[in-house]
C-alpha cells in the first residue's frame, strides 16, 4: 500500500480517499480485536451467511486479468445508507502451485473474524487469484470512511502473508456492489481520475451454477 494520502472530490462516484497509510500497529491491533469480538456476537445471533448466488461468477478487470468468485460472506443488517464498494488486492508470498492456492482458499475462511465485525460491513465476494497471482476482495460497505478505516487496519494482517508492495485498495463511494455487478461502466467516473486498472471492473460473466468454495 502506498504510504501516501490522496484526496479528490467528495461527490457520488468520486474517490474520497485512495491508499491512505496503514493505521499505527497498536491501533490496528485494537481494531482487529474489537472486530473479532463483534464477529463472535454476529455468529451467536446467526447473522453471518454464505450465499452461493454469486459463487462462480467471473470478473474481468481493466488490467486484462480475470478472477472467479469462490465464496461470499454477508451479514443481516439494514440496507446501507451510504453504500460504497471497496476493492482490495494482494499477492501471497511463496504461494505458486495450484495446490498451495487451493489450500489458501480453504484456510482463508478462518480470516472471516478479521472483517465481518468491522462497523459498516455489508458483504464480501472472495475472488480467486488472477493470471498474475493477485487475490482480490470485492466488498460492499456502509460508508466510504468506514471502508477506509477497515482496510488501514487490515494492512498489518495482510502484510504478514503478502509480497511487499502488493497490497492496494480502491474505494468507490456512492454506488452499491450490485449496481457495479449489473453495470461495470458505473465505475467510469472514478476510473477517469486514476491510472491503475487492477480494480476497475469491465465485465462480469454469470456463474453457470452454484459452486462450493
Amino acid at each position: 500500500m502506498n504510504r501516501q494520502k490522496q484526496r479528490a472530490g467528495t461527490g457520488p462516484g468520486i474517490p474520497v480517499t485512495i491508499e491512505e497509510p496503514p493505521l499505527p500497529l497498536p491501533s490496528a491491533i485494537r481494531a482487529l480485536g474489537s472486530c473479532a469480538l463483534r464477529t463472535g456476537v454476529l455468529l451467536a445471533r446467526r447473522r453471518i451467511h454464505q450465499p452461493v448466488e454469486h459463487v462462480g461468477m467471473r470478473f474481468e478487470f481493466a488490467d486484462a486479468t480475470t478472477a472467479e468468485a469462490y465464496r461470499e460472506t454477508v451479514v443481516d443488517r439494514p440496507p446501507p445508507a451510504a453504500p460504497a464498494v471497496l476493492v482490495v488486492c494482494f499477492r501471497l508470498r511463496r504461494v505458486r502451485s495450484d495446490r498451495a492456492h487451493a489450500l489458501f482458499r480453504l484456510e482463508s475462511e478462518l480470516n472471516t473474524p478479521l472483517f465481518v465485525g468491522f462497523p459498516g460491513f455489508v458483504s464480501k465476494l472472495w475472488l480467486r487469484h488472477d493470471e498474475r497471482g493477485s487475490y482480490r476482495g470485492l466488498y460492499e460497505w456502509d460508508g466510504p470512511a468506514l471502508a477506509v478505516a477497515y482496510v488501514r487496519a487490515l494492512w498489518w494482517a495482510l502484510a504478514l502473508v503478502s509480497v511487499p508492495g502488493s497490497i492496494h485498495y480502491q474505494v468507490l463511494p456512492g454506488t452499491s456492489r450490485d449496481e457495479v455487478l449489473r453495470d461495470p461502466s458505473a465505475v467510469e467516473p472514478i476510473a477517469k481520475g486514476t491510472r491503475s486498472g487492477w480494480w476497475r471492473l469491465v465485465g462480469v460473466e454469470p456463474a453457470s451454477k452454484p459452486q462450493a468454495s
